[in-house]
């Protein structure tokens, strides 16, 4: 008798050998038809998929993510074979399931992919997926695999640091892969795909290899959620934050500078004030005390931290100076900079929590494949603070940068987000620093206080980083999509790696814990997602220009600047435009720049000491002296 236990821990019993589709169709046929994929015992693998042991089992439909995922990398596969009907001498490499959709990395050779070969590939694709081919798994030795793609360096790469009963080869129709498993049923409910675009990406990553071909693709079991994909894809590009920042003026790059080193315009400078400044004032309010370390640091700093081990190689290099093996490195981490400054004092627990917050730029090596407007740089500034702490303190700090970090995201109309607590990879221990003790006691304090706070977690193996766990905030945008912004970290590595401490009311010497967190993550990423977010609507306070100011005719450019400096005076940052233009033009240019209010002046605004006032989005809302429109702008724009 073999024991099935399910999600919500009840237990289905089977007489001898059953697969996941036995146990979705003993809970019903329905099921069993939206059954696409399986997770048994953490694994995923394949509905038909043998289970001979009491097991743990998991089925997944496509409103699972992992089921979208068995989905898209079956895509993958069909897209594959598409493509070698149409260029047979191409070769494969890999071809996984990302979060929206696949790719596939292809060698084309002297052949060549365009845009207008998508289209005859889609049909390919569909083509194929209406035979209905069931997707078959199986061994391989490593001796008949290398033989069967002796002409493909790749896949010989890829089973050459493959063990000898390990490798497996999945076939549907004609076509055969090199592939770990995680396949849906049969082609047949692949019903629509898109090929998205095409796009050159290293194998492997390593820009000293060859250059391949990355086809992206997306599909479904239904045409109509292709449609709604592709009009929510139309939207996205709407609110593209590369395109917004330029229409905004918030932020460019320039090529003599250097890729991924954003230059933030005045606009986009005022944004990244108001938004230090509101983290600012929260900061005080909760007893943190501001710090400054410089842009760049002794290579020992990030050896003892282990950032050099880390990340050394794949990190800017050492900057060395006229002194034989004097070495120093951007700073691609505040955190050890903060240990120093801990260590400047000797302190009693009773000066405990010390929290030292700083606006820190960083510095870290990406390639050029890999940067993305703002939300992938080489250079940006994180809302970091570093939170030194005794082991009694530690819960009531963690739970009150929880509070800090909910704050910022409701005030900033961040409300779709989960909290994934991230955790070390049990089976491969060696990726990180610290005693099993150490780790033990970080983790317990991230999942108890989430839960003491009630947050929606999900759990992540081996997204820790190297030094302790975390908890990330992964927000949904207006489109969906998710983005880590905020993290919180416990950390029992480094403050014994700088051999930190503080004196106990027994006079001996103890550890302090450090918690790491930024609520924004970065002032670039957190920039870019709200851009995309509220396309360029700004909540009020945070708008860079508030209001702009459209005399009627040069005669009352005089009085608009009177007024602007009213109002600057109260704080309300604005513009005039004095151009010689019709008030109707320079309405709309206001609305197009999403400027919230437009404040037409005229003879008389100018002998009664008034403003006519429109709102973005609402029209006329008649006319008001300063005062009231003071008044009435900061009711609006409270927070």
């Amino acid at each position: 008798m073999i024991k099935i236990t399910l999600p919500d821990n009840s237990v289905k019993e089977f007489e001898g050998e059953v697969t996941p589709l036995d146990v979705a169709k003993s809970i019903s046929e329905g099921l069993a038809r939206n059954t696409i994929s399986a997770v048994v015992n953490g694994k995923q693998v394949e509905t038909t998929t043998p289970i001979t042991t009491d097991s743990k089992v998991q089925l997944l439909t496509w409103n699972d993510d992992l089921g979208k995922k068995a989905f898209w990398h079956s895509s993958a596969h069909l897209l594959a074979q598409a493509i070698l009907e149409f260029y047979p001498n191409a070769k494969l490499t890999i071809g996984p399931a990302i979060e929206s959709g696949f790719y596939y990395d292809v060698d084309f050779g002297d052949e060549s992919l365009s845009e207008k070969d998508f289209e005859k590939i889609e049909k390919k694709v569909l083509e194929n997926a209406k035979k209905g081919s069931t997707f078959s798994l199986y061994p391989v030795s490593k001796e008949e695999a290398l033989k069967a793609y002796a002409d493909n360096p790749y896949k010989v790469e890829l089973i050459t640091n493959l063990n000898d009963g390990e490798i497996t080869f999945v076939t549907h129709d004609d076509f055969t892969d090199l592939c770990r498993g995680g396949h849906i049923p049969n082609t047949n409910i692949v019903k629509a795909v898109k090929i998205l675009n095409a796009a050159g990406a290293y194998w492997r990553g390593n820009e000293k290899n060859p250059q391949l071909t990355r086809v992206y693709g997306i599909s479904f079991p239904k045409q109509k959620e292709l449609t709604e994909y592709l009009e929510r894809l139309e939207e996205a590009k709407r609110r593209d934050h590369r395109k917004l920042g330029k229409e905004l003026g918030i932020f460019a790059f320039s090529e003599k500078v250097g890729a991924g080193l954003p230059l933030w315009l005045p606009k986009g400078t005022a944004l990244r004030r108001k938004l230090e400044n509101f983290l600012s004032d929260a900061q005080k309010k909760g007893g943190y005390e501001f710090v400054m370390s410089p842009h760049i640091g002794s290579k020992e700093l990030y050896v003892t931290s282990g950032h050099w081990d880390k990340y050394g190689a794949d990190s800017f290099q050492p900057i060395k100076t006229p002194n034989e093996g004097e070495e120093f490195m951007l700073k691609p981490m505040n955190c050890p900079h903060h240990c120093e400054i801990y260590k400047t004092s000797q302190w009693s627990y009773r000066d405990l929590p010390k929290r030292y917050a700083e606006f820190g730029t960083v510095y870290r090596y990406e390639q050029s494949g890999e940067l993305h407007g703002l939300t992938r740089v080489r250079g940006f500034t994180q809302d970091d603070a570093h939170l030194f702490c005794t082991p009694d303190q530690l819960s009531e700090e963690f739970e009150k940068v929880i509070d800090l970090t909910l704050y910022v995201f409701k005030s900033l109309g961040f409300e779709d987000f989960v909290t994934q607590v991230s955790l070390r990879d049990p089976d491969n221990k060696e990726k990180y620093i610290g005693s099993d003790e150490n780790w033990e006691k970080a983790e317990n304090a991230i999942i108890n206080a989430a839960e003491k706070k009630g947050l929606k977690t999900i759990v992540e193996y081996g997204e820790a980083a190297f030094y302790g766990p975390k908890l990330d905030f992964m927000v949904k945008d207006a489109l969906g999509r998710k983005w880590q912004l905020g993290t919180i970290q416990v950390d029992y590595n480094l403050p014994e790696r700088f051999d930190l401490h503080y004196i106990g009311n027994d006079n001996e010497k103890h550890r302090p814990v450090m918690i790491h967190r930024a609520p924004f993550g970065s002032m670039e990423r957190f920039i870019a997602i709200l851009l995309e977010n509220t396309a360029g609507d700004f909540p009020l306070w945070l708008s860079p220009d508030q209001f702009i100011i459209l005399p009627i005719s040069e005669k009352y450019v005089d009085y608009a600047k009177k007024v602007s400096q009213f109002l600057e005076n109260h704080d309300i940052s604005g513009l005039i435009d004095d151009r010689n233009e019709k008030t109707g033009k320079k309405i709309r240019d206001a609305e197009l720049k999403k400027i919230p209010f437009m404040l037409v002046v005229g003879e008389n605004e100018e002998n009664d000491g008034t403003i006519s006032v429109r709102r973005r989005g609402e029209g006329d809302l008649g006319v008001m002296n300063m005062e009231d429109f003071v008044n009435y702008f900061k009711k609006e724009a409270a927070i």
